[in-house]
């Protein structure tokens, strides 16, 4: 008999990550421990349960200003090398604890510098850390492979510096580029140096688009900075009408099966849908859109790869199929090489979703 799909089977169930942020992942005992020892006074809690509550308050308040509060305190911790290394080896554990065996964990290393940290020091102190933690998790049985992709601010001018980064970085360990911060305003090749720069060295990116912003935001992203997956994607479904038809950029997404790295928990706190019930994630799965499952960030939305998984799955009444076409679908747009990509995907996921569902 098949396991009952339920948060315990899930969390033994091998999980690919691609869309999750370093600075939004910490865990409340290590941002207290991180603020005592850098004597950041700022935080609006000094007990680790109660942190997380705030965290999660703060960020399902529907404020912007409170939800951007929250980044404010982890990025204050993060102004160390030795701070970064030990959230991205943290990062790693929790990870594979969860049943996840590979992750593209991201960040912008820019937000680390305001202490005077060299920009390459923050992403050196990332890359120890996770593969610190990644050889701790392989030591206790529970191997993954961590990724790297480091952010530039769309509304800063330090992208050719990350998109150099990313090139120079990426035998160590950095597997691509990614545009945040704020869609409106600040489009994906404004900075049309960096774009060739990664497109001279065949450098992979993932942008952040069709979130806050719709169609335009994608289609820009797609074609101004090429886009190989989008960074939730969601709204790509403002073409998808209600008999199923879609207008042009859907279908384009659709025909060629471009990524959407899709944070339901995430859209839902941040207002652009009310309800997993009501979010999108469901029909562009069915519809056979490139549809992944991710986290976005663990600490502000309480959430785990497993926890997501199971509450779409009963919101959308997925199966067992409907979750390894989604880890599939993420490893097969992962920035990874293809035999790594081969083994995970013929001696770890299918082997145990055959065990689980048998």
């Amino acid at each position: 008999m098949p396991a009952p799909l339920d948060a315990d089977a899930l969390r033994r169930a091998p999980k690919v990550l691609l869309h999750d942020h370093l600075d939004g992942g910490l865990r409340p005992k290590t941002v207290l421990e991180l603020a005592d020892e850098c004597g950041y006074r700022g935080l609006p809690a000094t007990d680790p349960g109660e942190l997380e509550r705030w965290f999660r308050g703060a960020a399902d308040s529907g404020s912007l200003v409170r939800y951007l509060e929250t980044f404010a305190h982890t990025v204050a911790v993060l102004q160390r090398p030795e701070a970064i290394a030990r959230v991205a080896r943290e990062c790693a554990l929790d990870l594979a604890a969860d049943g996840v065996v590979y992750a593209e964990v991201r960040m912008a290393p820019e937000l680390a510098t305001a202490a005077g940290t060299p920009i390459e020091a923050v992403v050196e102190a990332m890359l120890d850390g996770y593969a610190q933690g990644a050889r701790e998790a392989a030591a206790a049985g529970t191997p993954i492979t961590v990724g790297t992709l480091l952010c530039a601010m769309r509304q800063a001018n330090r992208w050719d510096e990350v998109a150099g980064l990313v090139v120079r970085y990426r035998d160590a360990g950095v597997v691509g580029f990614d545009l945040a911060g704020p869609e409106i305003g600040f489009p994906p090749d404004r900075h049309p140096s960096a774009i060739a720069l990664l497109d001279r060295a065949g450098a992979h990116r993932t942008i952040h688009a069709g979130e806050a912003a719709g169609i335009d935001s994608i289609v820009a992203a797609l074609d101004g900075a090429r886009a190989e997956r989008l960074g939730h994607g969601v709204r790509i479904a403002d073409e998808v009408a209600a008999d199923g038809s879609l207008g042009p950029v859907a279908r384009r997404a659709l025909d060629e099966q471009v990524p959407l790295e899709v944070a339901p928990s995430s859209n839902v706190q941040t207002g652009a849908y009310p309800s997993l019930a009501e979010h999108p994630v469901g029909r562009l799965h069915q519809l056979g859109f490139a549809v992944t499952l991710n986290t976005d960030n663990r600490l502000m939305s309480g959430v785990s790869v497993t926890s997501e998984l199971a509450d779409v799955a009963a919101a959308c009444g997925w199966g067992w199929a409907d979750v390894q076409t989604v880890t599939e679908r993420a490893l097969a747009a992962a920035f990874t090489d293809d035999t790594e990509r081969a083994r995970l995907l013929d001696q770890v996921v299918r082997p145990r979703y055959a065990a689980l569902q048998s």
